[in-house]
């Protein structure tokens, strides 16, 4: 793991209360390492059965996040920050190796008995149905992320604002693939706003 950051890492509670979205970073890089740290906190997200449908391209080359910006409007928070997460979704790469999703720890026939069950569900699906329910499960994954980066003392900011047909281009995407989000990572050249969030009574009923 790298130890680039002087930042402590926080916890869950901390890193919740501090994120804020931060469109300005500071011209330091971070290494293959320090991605892949907070990647390896991203992938324990929950998915239903386990299905892990996320994938992730971490972009740190200049002028492939200068096609990122063009992509995305312009926005400068893609150059600014040293490296941009794509958060996608892929459900045809899932079902076509269901096996690995399954715990190593299941019986074998157990094992094949889940695979033919979720093989039949997903199989009544179209491809879009797939990509759609991936699509959720996925933005669990996102949320992850935001937090890992931000425990491990990084700042981003999650971006929808962007041209998808050129970013699946740019990345080489299939067609069925789903782009979750952009995100920016780095640390933090100015705060973000301050929370700005509805009540607790606003957004809560008791039952």
């Amino acid at each position: 793991m790298s130890t680039q950051t002087t930042h402590k890492n926080l916890s869950v509670q901390e890193a919740i209360e501090s994120r804020h979205s931060v469109r300005k970073f500071k011209e330091e890089t971070l290494t293959k390492a320090d991605i892949e740290e907070i990647i390896q906190l991203t992938k324990l997200a929950p998915s239903a059965w386990n299905l892990q449908p996320w994938r992730f391209h971490a972009v740190m080359d200049t002028k492939m996040k200068q096609e990122l910006q063009e992509a995305a409007y312009g926005q400068t928070q893609v150059t600014s920050a040293p490296c941009v997460i794509l958060v996608v979704s892929d459900m045809e790469d899932v079902i076509a190796h269901i096996e690995e999703t399954i715990h190593p720890g299941v019986p074998e026939d157990k094992k094949k008995e889940e695979i033919a069950n979720l093989s039949a569900f997903f199989g009544s699906m179209t491809i879009e149905e797939r990509g759609q329910w991936g699509l959720t499960q996925t933005n669990i994954a996102l949320g992850f992320l935001l937090l890992a980066a931000e425990g491990l003392g990084y700042s981003s900011v999650p971006m929808l604002g962007f041209d998808q047909i050129k970013i699946k281009s740019l990345l080489q995407l299939k067609e069925h693939e789903k782009i979750c989000a952009m995100v920016p990572v780095g640390h933090k050249a100015e705060e973000g706003y301050p929370h700005h969030r509805h009540t607790l009574e606003r957004i809560t009923v008791f039952h």
